[in-house]
């Protein structure tokens, strides 16, 4: 069953706090989801169908709902990192589609900055992990996980440590603009190549930002948003995809990507050609340029070459991206972006994004999602959007 048209995306909020050491995780779940509701014009009784992933507290969807007061007729906790939200819109569209419910509310939250969370200590992903044995003697982190899959790209295709440091210099023309973005300081190419190394290739201002917050987003059946006083984004197109060591035959030099975003694209019913946006996922540079890559703006290597020189900068490339600041600038909240992405997305087809960085006749946009690590396995989703 195809999800094409079937729901739309009527809600959609950002917590401004970048640091809540006085919050609660629930409690920035709740005024995320309270925002998004405002921003649909619906309320708490609307909702029967919840959404939320392994940010969540406790047993997530039992303490959630409770605490929300939430009365249901659909849950989903599906759990693939970063990229979860952007599975649940899209699980939210095929609920709806068959009938399980009319309102969906998809929530994040989380405060890795409080509790001095970052990615060159090791993570606790809890014991008794079946890839445990084999892969935590070598100590593996988030930040050398990643630049392992740089390094790769580099050796193979020739990409340089400047081509990756345009990623961070778009983003930092986009978050000036947004007052709620943790880095508001435009950088150079050159400001990159002079921060600290952190794991060759990658230096201090190729990795995202830290940051608390939450989000959330309301999923909705055509005939509901069609009675809301909001801008319509339609759900087109949808894809998921995990890749993991393949029994060891591992292949660094391609991303879940390349199986999600077909899969989306094919649904929507569109290429890449005609997208007039993207919000990538973006924990480090490479992760930007691996998905581009994978997504097909790009061929398979010339990712570097598609990056450079401004291309993409709101007004002055042809691939706006990630005009909030995204991870890189703005915030990464719960060590968990997919949220955002959509969210500025839906900013973008609105019209509702900051004037400076606005994509005109923005009527097509991609949000895409990583989670885990690039480097040993990770969820990949990708959603197509339309502006009605």
């Amino acid at each position: 069953m195809s999800i094409k048209g079937k729901a739309y995306i009527v809600g959609a909020y950002e917590h401004p706090t970048r640091k809540a050491p006085d919050k609660s995780v629930a409690q920035l779940h709740a005024e995320s989801a309270k925002g998004a509701l405002q921003d649909a014009g619906l309320t708490l009784a609307d909702v029967d169908g919840y959404f939320c992933a392994g940010d969540a507290p406790g047993l997530g969807v039992l303490n959630m709902v409770d605490y929300l007061g939430l009365k249901l007729r659909h849950v989903d906790s599906t759990e693939t990192g970063g990229s979860s939200y952007l599975v649940h819109v899209a699980h939210a569209a095929q609920a709806i589609a068959a009938g399980k419910c009319n309102v969906a509310l998809i929530t994040l939250a989380g405060r890795p900055r409080s509790e001095g969370s970052s990615g060159t200590k090791p993570r606790n992903w809890g014991n008794n992990l079946p890839d445990q044995p084999f892969e935590a003697p070598f100590s593996p982190l988030t930040v050398n996980s990643y630049a392992m899959v740089a390094m790769r790209h580099m050796y193979e295709y020739g990409t340089t440590a400047e081509q990756l440091a345009w990623i961070k210099v778009a983003a930092s023309h986009h978050a000036q603009h947004n007052p709620n973005a943790m880095l508001r300081e435009v950088v150079t190419v050159e400001d990159v190549l002079n921060s600290p190394m952190i794991s060759d290739p990658l230096r201090k201002l190729d990795c995202c930002v830290v940051s608390d917050g939450g989000g959330a987003l309301i999923v909705a059946r055509p005939e509901i948003a069609a009675k809301l006083n909001r801008p319509k984004v339609k759900v087109l197109g949808a894809g998921e995809f995990v890749k993991g060591q393949m029994g060891g035959h591992v292949d660094l030099s391609w991303s879940a990507a390349k199986f999600s975003g077909a899969a989306a694209f094919a649904e929507a019913g569109v290429t890449p050609a005609d997208i007039k946006y993207a919000s990538i996922y973006d924990s480090f540079t490479i992760t930007v340029l691996m998905q581009l890559e994978d997504l097909g703006f790009c061929k398979k290597g010339e990712g570097g070459k598609f990056v450079m020189d401004g291309n993409l900068i709101s007004g002055v490339g042809r691939l706006p991206f990630n005009t909030d600041g995204g991870g890189l600038c703005n915030n990464h909240p719960a060590n968990r972006g997919g949220i955002t992405k959509v969210i500025e997305a839906v900013r973008q087809l609105r019209g509702e994004a900051h004037p400076a960085v606005q994509v005109k006749n923005c009527d097509l946009a991609v949000a895409q999602g990583t989670g885990g690590l690039l480097g040993s396995r990770h969820g990949s989703a990708t959603l197509i959007l339309e502006r009605e």
